[in-house]
């Protein structure tokens, strides 16, 4: 049997495409997003001179995103649910005060105060979970209710004033990095086996994943095409690897970050909650007939979210070494942005984690590569705002020609 995916479809023209080159085709199409993400990475690469892609500014890309990408993991599933999270800016905000405060006037051992902030946070999503679930109140009102709740909380907790200079371990969770390089050495090789490990694993693991849809018969793709394909991821995460080596190491928030996205691709993809989301937010009523608990899902979907708020709310205290009643704003439409630029659907039912967190750094990349031209923030808004309206109008585009709709 061939390996090839599919047989050579005819083009809108008429003219066949041979098996091979079709496929090529129709994958680069799967993951437009990916290439988004390398096209604007380019692209601010030209027009920045190259700063765009020093190792500083690479390293300096994932510390000063990794609060929203994380945020992005959270918001994407509730999205694919069918909900919306207007508060998450909020939250992060409250347990980055409740935090600062439980270690500065308290006197909580920094681990102790991580702890109880994500406690906290679980408490917080729980509440709101509550009300959308169990009360049937919309997603909608019951997250912007609590943006306004807790952001009161935020400047109750603070006194309305900034507080900071928390303990050096704390602080490396949002500015710390893991390097065992000399203080003369130039090259960090600690990273770049970790970066090496990272390849064999994800080479490795797309070899069984195709060697096992074979076995049963399913379309895989060509096998040159296949190995194109590692080999650029193979350069990518080594050039990626040899930037963070050139800087200061591995940044914690990674390997957070690397965890997160770990353990919710299996929720997402392997587990039966997992299913289930994707279930409610494909035909809720479907779901409803076909045994879902969808109550209990939407509650467990928030009481993550508020997890995850409060993971980001710590990340971005760690990493301003301050608590402050204005942090957060405007997570949540960052956060938002992130999973439909990364391709969720807006009724529900489609998205992905690793969709998500490139939708995120192409955002990152959009607010650093305008930053370094000295383009003002006006016009970064604007950009995003541009971005965010043509991404969901590609969605709902692609989404009309499948079906072979008008559209009207």
């Amino acid at each position: 049997m061939s390996d090839t995916a599919t047989k050579s479809p005819a083009s809108s023209s008429g003219i066949k495409l041979p098996s091979t080159l079709s496929h090529i085709v129709s994958d680069l199409g799967k993951n437009g997003i990916f290439l988004a993400l390398i096209a604007v990475v380019v692209l601010f690469s030209i027009t920045t001179n190259g700063i765009l892609l020093r190792p500083q500014n690479i390293s300096n890309l994932i510390v000063q995103n990794g609060y929203i990408l994380i945020l992005a993991i959270g918001m994407v599933l509730v999205i694919v649910a069918g909900h919306i999270d207007l508060s998450v800016g909020s939250i992060a905000a409250f347990i980055g005060a409740f935090s600062g405060v439980l270690i500065r006037d308290a006197g909580f051992p920094w681990w102790l105060a991580i702890i109880g902030a994500l406690v906290i946070g679980a408490v917080v999503g729980a509440w709101q979970g509550f009300w959308i679930a169990y009360v049937g109140i919309p997603a909608f009102i019951v997250t912007l209710a609590g943006m306004l709740i807790f952001r009161g909380l935020a400047l109750i907790t603070l006194g309305n004033s900034n507080i900071g200079s928390f303990p050096e371990e704390y602080r490396a969770l949002g500015n710390g990095f893991i390097s065992f390089a000399g203080p003369d050495a130039t090259i960090d090789f600690f990273t770049l086996a970790v970066g090496a490990l990272a390849i064999i694993a994800l080479v490795v693991q797309q070899v069984r994943t195709r060697n096992g849809r074979k076995k049963y018969g399913q379309a895989v793709d060509p096998t040159v095409w296949f190995i194109a394909k590692m080999a650029f991821v193979a350069i990518g995460v080594g050039a990626f690897t040899y930037a963070l080596a050139s800087f200061k190491g591995i940044p914690v928030t990674l390997i957070v970050l690397a965890v997160l996205v770990m353990i919710y691709g299996i929720v997402a993809n392997r587990t039966v909650f997992g299913r289930h989301i994707y279930a409610i937010g494909g035909n809720r009523h479907a779901a409803e007939l076909s045994g879902v608990k969808t109550k209990s899902v939407d509650f467990w979907l928030f009481v993550n979210m508020g997890i995850l708020a409060a993971l980001a709310g710590l990340v971005f205290t760690a990493r301003l070494n301050l608590a402050g009643p204005k942090a957060g704003d405007g997570f949540e439409l960052e956060a938002i942005s992130a999973a439909f630029i990364g391709g969720a659907a807006v009724q529900g039912g489609i998205g992905t984690i690793s969709g998500a967190i490139i939708g995120g750094l192409i955002i990152g990349v959009l607010n650093n590569g305008m930053s370094i031209m000295g383009i003002g923030i006006e016009w970064q808004q604007a950009v995003k705002g541009l971005v965010l309206l043509l991404a969901v109008a590609f969605d709902v585009y692609n989404k009309r020609r499948a079906g072979g709709g008008t559209g009207r």
